[in-house]
């Protein structure tokens, strides 16, 4: 269901873009070794992440089926949240 899934993410315009403390997403897609995506958000500070989890994530997943419309079922499942500190950083010389 590879299709169904990056185009459900690519419909999600906005979802998480507008939300306080937001910085990045990406969604990989695996080449080899796993048929697992990665979904990689980065956030100013846990404080928005946990925001951002208990409110508009919870609408952005859930969204509810037009009246007489059947919920599409899900493109994946399973998951597993990792969680990581920035210990170093760097980026391109200017």
């Amino acid at each position: 269901m590879r299709e169904s899934l990056e185009q459900r993410f690519s419909a999600r315009a906005g979802a998480v873009e507008n939300s306080d403390g937001f910085e990045w997403f990406e969604l990989l897609r695996p080449v080899e070794g796993t048929e697992q995506y990665l979904v990689y958000t980065r956030w100013a500070s846990e404080e928005h992440f946990k925001a951002w989890m208990e409110g508009p994530m919870q609408a952005a997943h859930r969204p509810p089926a037009a009246e007489g419309e059947v919920p599409q079922r899900p493109a994946a499942t399973g998951s597993t949240l990792w969680s990581f500190e920035v210990v170093q950083s760097t980026g391109p010389k200017a």
